[in-house]
């Protein structure tokens, strides 16, 4: 449990953010400015889950300095008597509510409610890692689903065995980065491959790059700061060759970033699915720049997203799933593989909230 003082100090900062968030978004030259007006009202929502309960704290808290003032100055019977009823009814309150305070008090995260652009990539392993690649797409849609959220392809390489060199795909729902957040990194697989007739084990692996949706506002790309190439696409092996020039290619010529989809006969439709990544992508940018910028940020749990990052290793012939950064086994790889995330979604969440606490306490 964190100390009074820190619980106290918390709470009024909490509360002095929000009313200062109401300000700004109450005074007419924030209108002027839509990325200030959209980054303010998602902070609010955030914030409007724990203000609550961080006043009621500072009220009780208040309550009983009242209680305490009243026995050490009144002489009154019936008024001293009020004084130990309520201060008896204010201390059971807050033993109650100092339980539960510290998780409230974890700054939310204020894109939380966002959709995400996902992007997997086989990585060693060769064939067995394009195979690997598919199932945590399928994995992630399954979650999708359960989750009732949807899920887009925007950009998809195939193998002739079924795998996936590359994917990425768009996830639009309630809630979605708050659970996908933890996936970026490499994931990596223990198993004998279908190519393996010896039945040896062996390790591939699949990176995972989960990317914020923005905001139209938030990020604003000039068309002369784009090259587009076009060509005609076909499916994998060359078949439903497409005689159109429908496949797209986008070039960011600030960044040089460089997305190219196929997955549609339209080029117009292409060229959309382009745009949604390349916009993705370079707003990933700006924000990996900022943070270096400010950089002493802690580095929590769930890491930076950063591809060379293992973050977890499913084993096949020990049904066994190990998360790396809070070293937690699961033995249920099937259900897991088949989208049932939450029990590892949560674990991550437990721990990124010790975390977050632990830097409250020490600040």
């Amino acid at each position: 449990m964190l100390p009074e003082e820190i619980l106290i100090k918390k709470c009024k900062e909490l509360v002095s953010e929000y009313e200062n968030i109401e300000r700004q978004l109450s005074d007419p030259s924030t209108y002027s400015d839509q990325n200030k007006m959209v980054e303010l009202s998602r902070k609010r929502k955030a914030l409007q889950k724990v203000v609550p309960t961080a006043k009621r704290y500072l009220e009780l808290i208040q309550r009983r300095e009242e209680a305490k003032q009243i026995l050490e100055e009144e002489t009154d019977e019936d008024m001293l008597e009020l004084a130990k009823e309520e201060l008896k009814e204010v201390e059971k309150e807050l033993e109650e509510m100092e339980e539960k305070l510290p998780d409230v008090l974890v700054p939310p995260d204020p894109d939380d409610e966002r959709n995400v652009i996902m992007e997997i990539r086989a990585g060693v392993g060769g064939e067995e890692a394009a195979l690997f690649a598919g199932d945590l797409f399928r994995m992630y849609s399954r979650y999708a689903e359960r989750k009732g959220w949807a899920v887009d392809v925007l950009s998809v390489n195939e193998t002739d065995l079924g795998g996936i060199k590359e994917i990425t795909f768009e996830v639009k729902g309630e809630g979605v980065y708050s659970h996908l957040k933890y996936e970026g990194g490499v994931h990596r697989v223990q198993r004998v491959p279908v190519t393996e007739s010896g039945g040896r084990i062996h390790t591939s692996a699949a990176s995972v790059v989960v990317m914020k949706e923005p905001d139209e506002v938030e990020i604003d790309i000039k068309p002369e700061d784009i090259e587009m190439e076009t060509f005609r696409s076909g499916g994998k092996g060359g078949q439903h060759q497409n005689k159109r020039e429908s496949g797209v290619r986008l070039i960011h010529k600030p960044t040089g970033i460089t997305v190219v989809v196929t997955t549609e006969r339209s080029q117009h439709q292409n060229r959309a699915k382009a745009m949604k990544i390349l916009k993705a992508r370079v707003y990933q940018m700006m924000q990996q720049q900022q943070e270096q910028e400010v950089s002493a940020l802690r580095r929590s749990l769930v890491g930076s997203g950063d591809r060379s990052e293992k973050i977890r290793t499913y084993n096949f012939p020990q049904s066994r799933v190990t998360d790396h950064r809070i070293g937690l086994t699961l033995y249920n790889l099937d259900a897991i593989l088949d989208g049932d995330l939450d029990e590892l979604v949560q674990a991550l969440r437990v721990a990124e909230t010790k975390d977050k606490l632990q830097s409250i306490s020490q600040s």
